[in-house]
């Protein structure tokens, strides 16, 4: 089954092509990613409307590359599905009315995919993909959680974040230093040059059992700091670089411990890293090291598929559509807030 997976849930407009009948690791035909980060940039944060009209804009261009790439016409797809949510209404809106029309047109089936299951199962296109069932840790924009995954559609939240998620305050972090946005990846190339030693932050909510997350003290400490060194007229380069430095290691550090609990607490082996913070090197080093102290083993994806892709979503996407799985009577799908545990395993 040939299907064409769409993503715009923010400001990245992806498109790719999946067949299932190809082995593992080789379904993915063609893929091709537009970001607008340069666009936001000005307004040091996404603007709603203006990611709308962008994926407007780039979407049906970005259609026909995958298809000439793969040397095929719109007729010869099988499926098409789109991010369906979480993420913005508007923007949401542009892929699954493309989606649609699209699917009306061709006569094919139609399918909305949540997109956190999109970069829990985005290792799966990799061609050493993790077996069911194993512990994700999903990172990505406001989501932070602890998931056991029995299999398609078979997920159990074991831990969330109950105020900001990493990569908000990894944004957060980055505006206090004076870095521009995307404040994430700068956080990290500005923590490559700072001493390790000279400030240790708090890892919040790892002195007592369970597995959510909490960074929003993290970020209070992390401004305390930096004022107080400003008070002091200390603030220089090297200061910010030793802050940034030490609010990426509470970060990771944190992390790792929960990702450790997890693994504990179900008794699995396998631990799959998931969304745009999972780029992050520090933190893949130290989960690399740690997890295998305890036999298990760690899965990616690749650095490109960590962040916003219609890979993930041709994925997902193909795989449901395999099982029947369509949208309700043909019914758009746009849902800003749609929790993962929602989601059920495909009828068999």
């Amino acid at each position: 089954m040939r299907v064409l997976g769409i993503e715009t849930s923010c400001d990245e407009t992806g498109v790719a092509l999946f067949d299932t009948r190809l082995p593992a690791g080789e379904g993915l035909l063609a893929d091709a990613l537009y970001s607008q980060v340069a666009m936001h940039a000005e307004y040091g944060g996404v603007v709603p409307e203006l990611a709308s009209r962008d994926h407007t804009r780039k979407l049906l261009p970005l259609i026909d590359q995958v298809l000439g790439e793969a040397g095929l016409e719109k007729r010869d797809l099988d499926g098409i599905a789109y991010t369906a949510g979480p993420g913005l209404v508007g923007a949401l809106m542009v892929g699954a009315s493309t989606a649609h029309g699209m699917a009306w047109a061709l006569g094919v089936p139609v399918l909305g995919v949540h997109h956190m299951e999109g970069h829990l199962l985005a290792p799966m296109l990799e061609e050493n993909a993790p077996a069911f069932p194993f512990v994700a840790l999903l990172v990505s924009g406001g989501h932070t959680q602890l998931v056991e995954v029995a299999g398609l559609g078979r997920y159990r939240l074991l831990g969330e974040s109950v105020d900001d998620a990493a990569g908000e305050a990894f944004d957060k972090a980055a505006k206090m230093l004076g870095l521009a946005y995307p404040g994430g990846p700068r956080v990290a190339k500005l923590a490559e040059q700072g001493d390790p030693t000279r400030f240790r932050f708090p890892r919040p909510m790892t002195d007592r059992p369970g597995l959510d997350f909490s960074f929003s003290g993290l970020k209070t400490h992390t401004l305390t700091t930096l004022k107080k060194l400003e008070a002091d007229g200390v603030l220089d380069d090297q200061a910010r670089a030793d802050v940034a430095r030490a609010f990426e290691e509470a970060v990771v550090d944190t992390m790792v411990i929960k990702c450790r609990r997890a693994l504990d607490e179900t008794g699995l082996k396998r631990l799959v890293m998931a969304g745009g913070v999972s780029a992050n090197t520090r933190l893949r080093e130290r989960l690399a090291v740690e997890i295998e102290k305890r036999g298990a083993k760690t899965f990616y994806p690749r650095a490109r598929f960590c962040t916003d892709n219609g890979a993930m979503i041709a994925y997902v996407g193909a795989q449901r559509l395999a099982t029947g799985e369509r949208d309700t009577r043909g019914l758009m799908q746009a849902t800003p807030r749609w929790p993962l545990d929602q989601l059920a395993p495909p009828a068999e």
